[in-house]
């Protein structure tokens, strides 16, 4: 045996070891139990389903019952005339989404940590910190009745201007704009909190050795600032290019209407009204869904590779 391997009664004595600690920690491991049969039962045994994508699935079979027919849904899809304008969609709302959420919460977060009175950096953080607890259902509520173009906020202003207010609902150019920018007022100062946190990180010597040096409040935002929050924005950039194909249907669900379908159905909507609605075709919805997951899988990877050969900063 080489003198590298443990010898039988070391291994012994190893396993003994840690049998006593379990047991002198047996509370800990018991509250480990909990969230661990959590995710066992709820995150990872309905993955057992996912099995449905690759079979014509029928109620009375079940799903271990059902033909089994490969990958037809997926090539179903694939072939769909639907395909190219719904991913086209997804993606468009996701980039745009991503561009405009990344980088506004560190343009905030950066401002509020410059700012000296306490009073008004509080007053900021309330008013931006608001909206992210407005509903979703509340918040497209809110937007149909300033932008209708009849009884609306908007309407009654175009009217005393002497203009009708045209129907911002019902334009395919209008949705992405109105969807994106509603989004980012609504999260834009939740998000800058934790870039805030990043920020209380910063050695407040650095900030008086660059005011003795001359450096302006600009200059010292740019140079000692920017670069302790740029890992935690990369960090946030992997997160969101991961759910760039999975924009949640809700909101883009309750702002859709007949005349905006063209730039409003992206792949959760259509996998919503495929699967729930109408005559339920669960193994085409379930294959849908896999293959965004799958994308979403993709684009993470990719985009945490990149970030460490380029910046040295991944999430895995």
């Amino acid at each position: 045996m080489s003198s590298n391997l443990l010898t039988d009664g070391e291994m012994a004595r190893m396993r003994k070891y840690k049998r006593r600690q379990i047991r002198r920690s047996w509370q800990l491991y018991a509250m480990l139990m909990l969230p661990v049969v959590y995710l066992l039962i709820f995150n990872y045994y309905p993955m057992l389903g996912v099995q449905i994508a690759f079979k014509e699935f029928s109620t009375k079979l079940g799903i271990w019952g059902s033909k089994w027919i490969g990958f037809s849904n997926f090539k179903r899809f694939i072939s769909s005339y639907q395909f190219w304008p719904i991913v086209r969609n997804t993606l468009t709302l996701s980039l745009y989404s991503v561009i405009a959420m990344v980088p506004l919460p560190v343009i905030l977060a950066l401002s509020l940590n410059a700012v000296r009175g306490k009073k008004f950096k509080k007053t900021v953080q309330l008013l931006t910190y608001m909206p992210n607890f407005i509903s979703t259902v509340v918040m497209v509520g809110l937007l149909k009745q300033i932008l209708n173009p009849r009884m609306g906020l908007l309407a009654y202003v175009g009217s005393l201007l002497g203009f009708d207010m045209p129907d911002l609902f019902g334009s395919s150019a209008i949705f992405p704009h109105l969807y994106v920018w509603s989004t980012v007022w609504q999260r834009t100062g939740w998000s800058s909190i934790i870039y805030l946190s990043a920020l209380s990180a910063v050695d407040p010597e650095l900030h008086e050795a660059a005011m003795v040096d001359g450096a302006s409040r600009f200059q010292r935002i740019i140079h000692i600032d920017l670069p302790v929050v740029l890992p935690t924005a990369i960090i946030m950039l992997i997160l969101n290019m991961g759910q760039i194909m999975s924009i949640g249907f809700e909101k883009v669900l309750l702002m859709q209407t007949d005349l905006n379908l063209s730039a409003s159905e992206i792949v959760s909507t259509y996998v919503y009204k495929v699967g729930l609605t109408g005559k339920p075709d669960y193994s085409y919805s379930t294959a849908v869904n896999l293959f965004n997951s799958m994308i979403n899988l993709i684009l993470i990877s990719v985009t945490n590779l990149f970030s460490k050969k380029t910046g040295g900063t991944g999430l895995f």
